[in-house]
């Protein structure tokens, strides 16, 4: 960590008392203040950022007096600063106000504003790049008792001008507007709020649940900014389309345009100009994409979490081998929007299979062409709210400069069965970009001076004006003198030129000489050198001479720019108008950066991927040979087991697993929802062989989750899973269960297991694995001819009929073959696992008394109880009835 600058305030009580007249902002909002080259926080944001960054509150000083008068503060350099902005922002989900003063010294106002789903004032600060698009959300929800609930929203990546709509009905646990919240990867999401029924309504409470459970910021915003009153007004001035507003269909979708109206409102886009006519309004169908919910991305490992230790521990840090930010960020939907589509699915696997198959293709793409692709998304955005300069203009045009080397190594592929798919999803394309863009490019060439790109200059040509012609004549001259100073100053010190010393243009101390430290002594004493400072990579040091010459070319050099000024605004004004096209060409760059990925990672795993047939939506069966799961693979000194899988509607479609703990069970079903959503999104699969049908959705249940921190007993998130389960799943889902009924008694717990095991079968009637240690739902499968029993293996050592003694039984060994196999496990292995952790031998010996004593009286309950017909139990209690009576009789008799 950089040293924290000194806490040096103008006017401290005066700040102190400006500080504390702010209003109260909510828990989730960090006040920043802005003082030049360093930042301060202050307050309870100050213990905050001491905590979360410094890692110690020993930073945290106090303003004004040490005592409840006083303003506890934390200081930060501008390097500090980014790296909090980025814990806020993207892991915390935290929003920040940044104050900056101006003029007076209590005269601060809010600069910028940003929040999860909102990053546009600070992408400069985070450095512009993103794992997936700050997606933000508006929702506004229409649930009266006699009607189904109906969901409407927009949302919008603020950094992108289009606004997406969608609207439709929904069951009471909202599993539909989770899925959407999945597909889209929503950062942040603004819910009405009422502070007159705070807590009453029950579902923007269940609403705030799913949210929160997906992991995303929540902004309330009051009921007023989600009124549509004037939305027609405001949609007319932001959208491209010439057509009237009212026209669009989905203006008649009443509630999505209620959200639309927040969320305008929200971003403040209404309030820059140069949005006015730049937008696009679209709507998006939930049932063209793969639901997914929020248990079933944890499940599958879709993104990377916190405490991922490796980035192949995550199916998006697998298959990111993407060469551009804007390739990254199309990765990251993809997953979360697997597709519905035979036709869709087979197009990318085709273009996949094009490149996996083709070396030299699709190293050259990734190496040499994709690798210098900066992020045209951001680029066109700077253009846009007139951000761009000079430099952002020459890095569109090397970009354009290098589209024909993109359609060469494109147009070299001969084989038929491959250029057809890669013209129509690239060549055709980028061929008619190109040509779109010459223009531009020419525009570049005739008046930017390329060759000052080498000193990393941005500037016009010369022969463009007369008054540049005279200064850059005076600053080549001056250019060449420093030359011939620093020639001067080689020889003197007896170096060599470019070697041992060099003349650079430092961005602190300017145009100045560096020698290697091993060199630097030469220097010392010497009269004639000054030292600029001592660095890494060497010593800075100027003479007298080049000091005056370094002040006139700087002055020359801010002259230059001056004249150049209007000019340049011209250059850039002309780069802008191409936006659109550029951000059309971010496009299919970013989907062929996406699908040399995929092929990338299907020819480097352990063992190759291979292409799966897709059968049609409805149709097929699952069968998968020697299926791995993707991730564990990877891992460092393991040798996974493959298994075979075969899920066979009316046959084999629900799986019931058995078998010890850490046999496998959960990597096996997991296994098969990773290789399901990967073949839906046109990747190729770990397996030998693949034949998939396609699913509409993938539901889970799985592990136990941080529920309890949210007031949520882990048996209630349980249940609160598989209701959602039951409401969403359609014949068509693939229903992933793991261990269900665990958090209560064995009894009611196994009750649960078989009902909802039960109800899957005869009443949904989709593809479900069910990984269980209730080893008595097996019997299942003699009532129903869908329902598979299968154990995952284990080999116990020293197990034989002769082992009596139970210090014989205690040596056995348990060694876990991680197969798959027809049929039932009948134990769990529990203690085995005790053991392997190093419980004391003590507690062990107990474990397994107790065990072997329960066994015990089970099964002398289970024999004596099969050893009676009913006839029997009937004849018994009969003849129990007439010794009673008897009895009975006697004692009367005796009295």
């Amino acid at each position: 960590m950089s040293s924290r600058p000194e806490l040096k305030v103008d006017d401290e009580h005066g700040f102190i008392r400006y500080f504390k007249s702010l209003p109260s902002v909510d828990g989730e909002t960090v006040r920043i203040f802005d003082r030049g080259d360093w930042f301060t926080a202050h307050g309870e944001d100050a213990n905050f950022i001491a905590r979360t960054v410094y890692k110690t509150t020993s930073v945290v000083r106090q303003l004004g007096r040490n005592d409840a008068s006083g303003l506890p503060s934390v200081t930060m350099t501008v390097t500090v600063f980014r790296q909090f902005l980025r814990e806020a922002l993207y892991k915390l989900g935290k929003r920040v106000e940044i104050y900056a003063s101006s003029g007076g010294r209590t005269n601060w106002k809010i600069a910028k504003q940003a929040s999860p789903g909102n990053l546009q004032d600070v992408e400069d600060d985070l450095g512009g790049q993103f794992d997936s698009a700050p997606m933000i959300l508006a929702v506004k929800i229409s649930a009266k008792a006699s009607e189904a609930r109906s969901v409407g929203v927009c949302f919008a990546d603020a950094s992108v001008r289009e606004l997406g709509v969608s609207e439709f009905l929904d069951n009471d646990l909202y599993s539909n507007f989770e899925a959407l919240l999945i597909q889209l990867g929503v950062k942040e999401c603004l819910i009405q709020y009422d502070k007159s029924e705070k807590g009453k309504d029950p579902d923007l409470a269940k609403l705030r649940q799913i949210i929160d459970n997906c992991g995303i910021a929540i902004s309330e915003r009051s009921a007023g900014d989600f009124g549509a009153k004037d939305i027609e007004q405001d949609l007319a001035r932001l959208l491209k389309d010439e057509r009237s507003v009212t026209s669009l269909p989905q203006t008649d979708l009443k509630l999505a345009m209620g959200s639309a109206a927040a969320l305008i409102k929200y971003l403040s886009v209404l309030q820059d100009p140069s949005n006015f006519g730049q937008y696009q309004l679209y709507q998006h169908d939930l049932s063209h994409f793969m639901k997914l919910d929020a248990a079933a991305l944890k499940a599958l490992n879709l993104m990377p979490g916190a405490r991922d230790g490796s980035k192949t521990m995550s199916l998006y840090g697998l298959l990111n081998h993407c060469r551009t930010p804007v390739g990254s960020r199309l990765l990251s939907q993809w997953l979360k929007q697997p597709l519905m589509s035979k036709v869709e699915i087979e197009k990318r696997q085709q273009l996949v299979e094009a490149f996996a198959n083709d070396t030299e293709l699709r190293q050259t793409m990734q190496e040499e062409h994709l690798k210098s692709v900066p992020d045209l998304y951001r680029l066109a955005k700077r253009f846009q709210r007139n951000k761009a300069n000079l430099e952002d203009v020459v890095r569109a045009y090397q970009v354009i400069i290098r589209l024909p080397g993109f359609l060469g190594t494109l147009e070299a592929v001969m084989d038929e069965k491959y250029k057809d798919p890669l013209d129509e999803a690239y060549t055709n394309k980028l061929r008619e970009l190109s040509a779109s863009l010459g223009k531009l490019a020419e525009m570049v060439e005739t008046t930017v001076d390329l060759d000052a790109l080498d000193n990393h200059e941005f500037i016009i040509k010369p022969d463009f004006d007369d008054g540049l012609r005279i200064i850059r004549r005076r600053l080549d001259k001056l250019r060449s003198d420093m030359d011939q100073e620093f020639r001067n100053a080689a020889d003197d010190l007896n170096q060599e030129e470019n070697k041992k010393i060099f003349l650079e243009n430092h961005k602190v101390h300017g145009w100045c000489m560096r020698l290697t430290r091993t060199e630097a002594g030469c220097i010392r004493n010497n009269s004639n050198y000054q030292e600029c400072s001592t660095q890494k990579n060497g010593v800075y040091f100027t003479t007298k001479t080049l000091q005056v010459q370094r002040r006139e070319f700087d002055q020359l050099s801010q002259n230059y720019n001056r004249t150049q000024s209007s000019l340049v605004s011209e250059v850039i004004s002309v780069a802008m108008s191409y936006c659109p096209v550029l951000e059309l060409l971010a496009g299919v760059l970013a989907h062929l950066d996406v699908i040399i990925s995929f092929a990338h990672c299907s020819v480097h795993a352990p063992t190759s991927y291979v292409r799966p047939v897709i059968h049609p939506r409805g149709e097929g069966q699952t069968i998968l040979r020697e299926a791995r799961h993707p991730c564990m693979e990877m891992q460092d000194d393991v040798q996974f087991i493959t298994n075979d899988v075969e899920l066979t509607r009316d046959k084999s479609s629900f799986l019931i697993i058995t078998g010890p703990n850490m046999g496998g069970k959960s990597t096996y079903i997991r296994q098969i929802g990773v290789v399901a959503l990967m073949a839906q999104i046109g990747c190729f699969v770990p397996c030998a062989e693949a034949e998939l049908t396609i699913f509409d959705s993938i539901l889970a249940r799985v592990g136990a989750s941080d529920s309890q921190l949210k007031g949520v007993s882990t048996f209630m998130a349980e249940m609160l899973e598989t209701a959602n389960i039951l409401k969403s799943a359609t014949s068509e889902s693939l229903i992933i269960i793991d261990e269900l009924g665990r958090g209560t008694s064995t009894y009611d717990g196994f009750g649960l297991a078989w009902a909802i095991s039960e109800h899957i079968v005869k009443e949904i009637g989709c593809f479900a694995m069910f990984a269980t240690h209730f080893h008595e739902l097996t019997a299942l499968a003699d009532t129903y001819p869908q329902v598979t029993n299968l154990h995952v293996t284990a080999h116990i050592s020293g197990a034989s009929t002769n082992v009596t003694s139970s210090s014989e039984k205690d040596k056995r060994e348990v060694t876990l073959l991680y197969k798959v196999e027809p049929g039932i496990c009948d134990q769990s292995f529990g203690i085995h696992v005790a053991e392997l952790v190093r419980f004391p031998d003590k507690v062990i010996r107990m474990a397994k008394r107790k065990a072997d004593e329960l066994e015990d009286f089970t099964s002398k309950h289970d024999a004596n109880a099969m050893g009676y017909s009913k006839h029997d139990v009937e004849e018994g209690s009969e003849r129990l009835k007439d010794v009673l009576v008897r009895w009975k009789d006697e004692v009367k008799g005796g009295i």
